[in-house]
């Protein structure tokens, strides 16, 4: 269990490990394995700050548990080195369990500190409550969670798990998954994937439409969409010239100089790695395109998008983890971690009826062997 003063306990360690083996320059400090079904809520959040400071990555491996106070610190232990590769950093072993929890105070504390007084033990208790979710918020902020996140987890019963389970909670939280192959899936499909993940918000993939675009012609047809954005601007000078030329877009040498100008020109060009792709969204009858996406057929984590917006091709809105872009070839509802069978929710669940639990606890198992106070 998480209990008070394993922050400090972590951080003298962690200064002592900084000093004999320092972390060469973009590479992380270490690596720690998280295994606990919680505890103080205060000292989660603190082990997490310490592993964000340090640049400490935190995993929970294939056997292992991890809940509430756990799952917060995991959250600070993302770190992600300069040369990221797919699963370098990754957090969560397929097999584990991650779950988020309410956390709830200690009644038998506010007995104790107000025996003879119910309006103080009332405005004790909702102090407390309001300082955990003030330390929640700041924290989430913190590690970039989205805003919805600490709204979620509190709205939820305390007897009530939140699992890590899908892609797009994975995505949400900055997690990653190790042991994550490419999806079993056409690559059309995934390449419909890849769009939606970018998109600002996501649609539902019933209003999508994908078609090839055949590889000698893949640069030609992109640069034709430069072009049509750059009339739909009604832009003059030089490049709108150079487009007008009938060598420029009808001859490869030409159209394969001015591709690779433009793309080193920061304009929003696909790398072109394998199958290429259009994506269109269906939007009340009207279709129109929504992206462009192109596959390596080897390396899942190699792919390449651009949007399109209405004043022509741009940069996705939202971008894949660094050391796991293959979340991206995923639909984000998709179940790639299955929570635990009941089971195992009877084991880690508390009857918290009548039970003590730990002061600003989350997912304390109450009178359960080595529980915090």
């Amino acid at each position: 269990m998480i209990e008070a003063g394993d922050a400090e306990k972590l951080r003298e360690q962690l200064i002592k490990l900084q000093a004999s083996s320092p972390a060469k320059p973009g590479m992380p400090l270490a690596t720690i394995e998280l295994s606990s079904l919680g505890g103080d809520l205060s000292e989660g959040i603190r082990i997490g700050e310490l592993l964000r400071s340090f640049k400490v990555v935190a995993v929970v491996r294939k056997q292992d548990v991890c809940l509430s106070a756990c799952a917060l610190a995991l959250l600070g232990g993302n770190a992600v080195r300069t040369a990221a590769a797919y699963p370098s950093d990754c957090n969560i072993e397929i097999g584990s369990k991650v779950a988020f929890h309410n956390f709830f105070l200690d009644r038998s504390a506010l007995r104790s500190g107000t025996p003879d007084d119910p309006v103080a033990s009332r405005l004790q208790g909702f102090a407390d409550a309001r300082g955990g979710a003030a330390m929640l918020i700041r924290y989430a902020a913190d590690m970039g969670l989205p805003p919805n996140f600490v709204a979620n987890l509190m709205a939820r019963p305390v007897e009530e798990f939140q699992y890590v389970e899908t892609i797009g909670e994975l995505l949400a939280l900055n997690l990653c998954l190790v042991g994550l192959e490419r999806p079993a899936l056409p690559m059309s499909h995934q390449a419909v994937n890849v769009c939606n993940n970018s998109l600002a918000a996501p649609a539902p993939l019933s209003a999508f439409i994908v078609g090839p675009i055949a590889a000698p012609q893949a640069r030609q047809y992109m640069l034709e969409r430069v072009q049509a954005g750059m009339n739909a601007a009604r832009a003059k000078g030089k490049l709108a010239d150079q487009f007008a030329t009938w060598s420029v877009m009808r001859v490869k040498d030409e159209v394969d100089k001015l591709y690779d100008d433009l793309r080193a020109a920061g304009v929003a060009l696909p790398e072109l790695v394998g199958p290429t792709f259009e994506v269109s969204l269906n939007q009340s009858g009207r279709v129109r395109p929504a992206c462009y996406v192109s596959l390596s057929a080897t390396d899942p984590d190699r792919y390449e998008v651009v949007l399109q917006g209405e004043r022509g091709l741009t940069e996705a809105i939202r971008k894949p983890l660094a050391n796991a872009r293959r979340m991206f070839l995923f639909d984000r509802l998709t179940v790639v971690n299955q929570r635990p069978s009941s089971g195992l929710r009877d084991i880690v669940l508390p009857d918290l009826e009548g039970r003590q639990a730990a002061p600003l606890s989350s997912g304390v198992v109450p009178g359960r062997v080595g529980a915090s106070k």
